[in-house]
């Protein structure tokens, strides 16, 4: 006895009992989201949330001063600290 088939339409999904869904993979790729990455549910209307990545704020902006200060010039400051 062959089971049900079921029809699935290309980009959709549905929320399961347990408020699951399981997204597109070329959505998520299309959106750059890979996995581990923390996302953010905003409600933007009726029927409507948008998934948006969550960044570090540090991650974004570490190593941007790279070249900024002469090697051993951070440590002689961190010295006059103590």
């Amino acid at each position: 006895m062959v089971g049900r088939v079921k029809q699935r339409r290309r980009g959709y999904t549905r929320v399961s009992a347990k408020h699951q869904v399981t997204l597109p993979v070329a959505a998520l790729r299309d959106a750059g989201i890979r996995t581990g990455d923390t996302l953010r549910a905003e409600v933007r209307g009726p029927g409507e949330v948008v998934l948006i990545r969550d960044e570090d704020p540090l991650d974004r902006f570490a190593g941007a001063l790279t070249g900024a200060y002469e090697p051993g010039e951070l440590d002689d400051l961190r010295g006059e600290w103590r």
